[in-house]
């Protein structure tokens, strides 16, 4: 077999050359196998039919190991001629040649320092948009928390427009008045509240 890769006429073929000529290879060994055989049970019975045949089946057996053996060293040197002759003028790509895919090689040329340099670009402009899509994560998440904060103020505000309109029915014109007005009141409860346990703890006590 062949020990040059060809790996542009892989790369049009989907499949190396030497892989085709593998296949071909073991299909036609195969097929000389079933031959033989074939060949063999034939003879048996031929056998079979003739009295008191001093050929045993064992001596048929090793006559076609021998004949096989004998037919696949033919094969084999006419099968690497074949092969060379497949790879060299039936599977190769000339070197003229160039694919579709490639056209773009020959309208546009470049040297091996001007890939590396592309590369380098290339690598640089994905670590770039790498760092650019997780700002725009960060963005969003702070976008989506400002919407709910900007959700529960809307919610605040209607609430207050609500304690106000409630004031407004019960003859309260003025709201922030009526809130201090109810902060203060809160206040006032809640030391008369401390004032009225600590009296009732003293009278426990005495």
């Amino acid at each position: 077999m062949s020990v040059d890769p060809m790996t542009y006429e892989a790369q049009f073929f989907g499949f190396t050359p030497q892989t085709c000529m593998l296949r071909i290879y073991i299909a036609f060994q195969d097929y000389l196998f079933e031959v033989m055989q074939a060949v063999e049970q034939v003879i048996l019975k031929k056998l079979d039919g003739i009295p008191d045949c001093e050929i045993s089946p064992v001596q048929i057996r090793k006559c076609t190991e021998k004949f096989l053996c004998f037919m696949k060293g033919r094969f084999d040197n006419l099968f690497g001629k074949m092969e060379q002759l497949f790879l060299q003028l039936i599977l190769r790509i000339p070197p003229n040649i160039l694919l579709p895919e490639d056209k773009c090689k020959e309208i546009h040329p470049y040297s091996e320092e001007e890939f590396q340099l592309l590369q380098k670009e290339i690598e640089q402009l994905q670590e770039k948009y790498k760092t650019e899509l997780c700002t725009k994560q960060a963005l969003l998440a702070e976008l989506e928390e400002q919407k709910i904060v900007q959700t529960k103020l809307k919610q605040t505000l209607t609430l207050f427009d609500e304690l106000e309109n409630v004031g407004r029915d019960h003859g309260t014109s003025d709201f922030k008045v009526s809130l201090v007005s109810l902060v203060q009141n809160s206040r006032k409860l809640q030391n008369i509240k401390d004032n009225v346990e600590k009296e009732g703890k003293r009278l426990k006590i005495s």
